[in-house]
């Protein structure tokens, strides 16, 4: 069926209203309606029409970095495990290890019956605690028939430089030395397909300005044009063995500096953002012949990182990272309150959802075009940021040591991995 404009003056209508102004009231109405109102068998038909596996086009982000011999990422910031854990919540596993087959076994039979089929590794270089991980993690997801793909962080100053090694060396050490068993390659609805590469922090700001109004230097900075050898780069050496490798920028509200570092898109990892945002950032993504993800999410949760002013050194800038979604204080030792945290995070869970699947599967933005369709859902077990859908210990359970500590935990600790599970499997997914 003719569309009433075309593409091109729908972007720039859109765009010189100010984005999403286009479409403000819509989205508002979709976020105050309940899950009811989504047009959810629309949506089915059509991705299912499209896509033969939908599990494989939903991706938790993953982490596989805890250790407990001696302890990893749960000592934290002053932490001290087994009790007390640099997290916002108290596992439902306590504080495990991420090579311990048992826990692996737990993971991924949580994973494949939420109805999602692919795990985005955090990934902090060659050598690294994750990469040393990743082989055990595979054997285990393999075994669930869960597919395998790779978050590469801001492990150094010089990774665009080596971007392609490190992309060679996944496709080498995890892909092609193990025959491929579990390697993750989206599929576009036209049967093409080819490894996907997100990375963190990288169209960051060179530059921010601190408490006391200095300016200061962005660790994480790299040029726009450093990124554009890189990517290019690795697109020339893989384009005769994986002509439809993406690499996705992971943490871009900036179309444009995305574009112009060279990569084929964005997969926005920030659960911070209103929804009512991302309608601009796929329309510029859309306009640069780009493909965009958005994620689902239950907020942001963020361990206080400094339990009193007498640990920080003097004239450190430091403010604690409020709950989101948004709301009124919060006081952890009261269970109404924690209620009301999970109540907030399950309606995020939802709304993310289902802004994911508008914005992705409408047809006059641009993953429709590409054949493409991707949902990373953040996170299954990143504890630190409390944005993890691995279940939580109940409430009620948590040991006298445990509750001293002041875990946000809720008293259903499995109600993220459920609400989740429901949505997908409404997909048929």
């Amino acid at each position: 069926m003719p569309m009433l404009i075309d593409r091109r003056s729908f972007f720039d209508r859109a765009l010189a209203l100010g984005g999403a102004s286009l479409f403000s009231s819509r989205l508002a109405a979709r976020q105050r309606s309940d899950a009811d109102s989504f047009p959810w068998g629309q949506t089915r038909e059509s991705l299912r029409a499209r896509f033969d596996d939908l599990r494989r086009h939903f991706v938790f982000e993953y982490y596989p970095w805890y250790g407990n011999e001696p302890f990893n990422h749960w000592q934290q910031w002053g932490r001290v495990p087994p009790a007390d854990l640099a997290g916002s919540s108290m596992p439902l596993l306590g504080a495990y290890d991420s090579r311990a087959i048992a826990v692996l076994e737990q993971h991924a039979r949580w994973i494949a019956d939420s109805g999602v089929g692919v795990v985005d590794l955090s990934w902090w270089g060659v050598g690294s605690y994750t990469d040393r991980a990743t082989s055990i993690v595979m054997d285990v997801m393999h075994a669930h028939d869960l597919k395998v793909t790779f978050h590469l962080e801001p492990y150094g100053p010089e990774r665009a430089e080596q971007l392609f090694a490190d992309v060679r060396y996944l496709l080498r050490e995890y892909g092609e030395k193990r025959g491929w068993d579990c390697f993750y390659f989206n599929r576009r609805d036209d049967g093409r397909e080819g490894p996907v590469f997100k990375l963190f922090a990288t169209t960051v700001p060179s530059h921010y300005i601190d408490c006391h109004g200095v300016r200061q230097p962005v660790a994480e900075f790299v040029e726009d044009s450093r990124w554009r050898w890189a990517t290019d780069r690795v697109h020339a050496e893989f384009r005769s063995t994986h002509p439809d490798l993406l690499i996705l920028s992971g943490d871009s509200w900036h179309p444009e500096r995305v574009a112009a570092a060279g990569f084929n898109g964005f997969a926005n990892y920030d659960p911070t953002t209103a929804t009512s945002a991302w309608l601009e950032a796929a329309l510029g993504a859309s306009r640069r012949g780009m493909v965009f993800s958005f994620n689902v999410n239950p907020g942001f949760d963020l361990i206080e990182r400094v339990r009193s002013q007498e640990d920080l050194v003097p004239g450190e800038c430091y403010t604690p990272v409020p709950f989101f979604p948004t709301t009124f204080h919060l006081n952890w030792n009261r269970s109404e309150d924690r209620e009301r945290a999970a109540g907030l995070a399950d309606a995020r869970i939802i709304e993310t959802f289902e802004q994911n699947l508008w914005l992705q599967t409408h047809p006059w933005l641009g993953n429709v075009n590409a054949g493409f369709f991707l949902t990373y859902i953040t996170s299954f077990n990143e504890w630190h940021e409390g944005t993890q859908f691995e279940p939580m210990r109940a409430h009620a359970d948590l040991t006298q040591s445990e509750q001293k500590v002041g875990y946000h935990n809720s008293e259903d600790g499995f109600y993220r991995l459920r609400r989740l599970a429901e949505l997908v499997d409404r997909l048929g997914a």
